[in-house]
């Protein structure tokens, strides 16, 4: 019995799981993790040339609350969310508002290229995402994450200084959760990503 919680803890701030890691976290046995992958009802991806199943941790999570599994065996759960904008500033503002109780594991990404890769190593629950991005604008970006299976249940949130109606509806439309205008006020944006990390 410690050795199999001396395992669980280890499980603690990892990020990809084996089939047989996961069943351990959830207490079941590996083919109900296996037959709930094949199904789709459990969220993941293949190592490339082989049969290996790997389940992110931001996928497994998201199986345990659905299933009514407590999530203590990896640390709590806190929702990750990444960060996206390409004004340090606002990163640095927004990460200190985020992080100043230690509720979520964020990530930050300055390009819509970097947040489309860390999209997919990393898995977050919530992307706030600056409209205005150097190399692709961040509808686009928004788009390309809900429109692939794997990430397209990751909530976004655009945040951005342009607040015409039309473009605003644009974005919803494409698949955006919620749109924050900048200058934002802290707890506004607290309350905004809280409500849609914990729904």
């Amino acid at each position: 019995m410690s050795s199999n919680n001396e395992e669980v803890g280890q499980q603690h701030g990892k990020q990809v799981f084996t089939t047989g890691e996961a069943a351990k976290v959830c207490g079941v046995s590996q083919q109900t993790i296996i037959r709930c992958f094949d199904s789709g009802k459990l969220q993941g991806f293949r190592v490339p040339g082989s049969r290996f199943r790997r389940i992110p941790r931001g996928d497994l999570l998201r199986f345990m609350k659905s299933n009514g599994i407590p999530a203590d065996a990896l640390g709590g759960g806190r929702p990750r969310v990444l960060v996206v904008d390409d004004d340090q500033a606002i990163i640095d503002l927004v990460t200190e508002i985020l992080g100043s109780e230690d509720r979520f594991d964020l990530i930050t990404a300055s390009t819509g290229y970097d947040a489309g890769l860390l999209t997919e190593r990393h898995r977050p629950d919530l992307i706030l995402l600056d409209y205005m991005l150097p190399d692709i604008n961040g509808n686009v970006v928004c788009e390309r994450v809900k429109s692939n299976p794997e990430t397209s249940d990751t909530r976004i949130i655009i945040v951005s200084g342009a607040t015409d109606r039309d473009e605003i509806t644009s974005l919803l439309e494409k698949g955006a959760d919620d749109f924050i205008a900048k200058p934002f006020a802290p707890d506004e944006l607290l309350s905004r990503v809280m409500e849609l990390t914990s729904s």
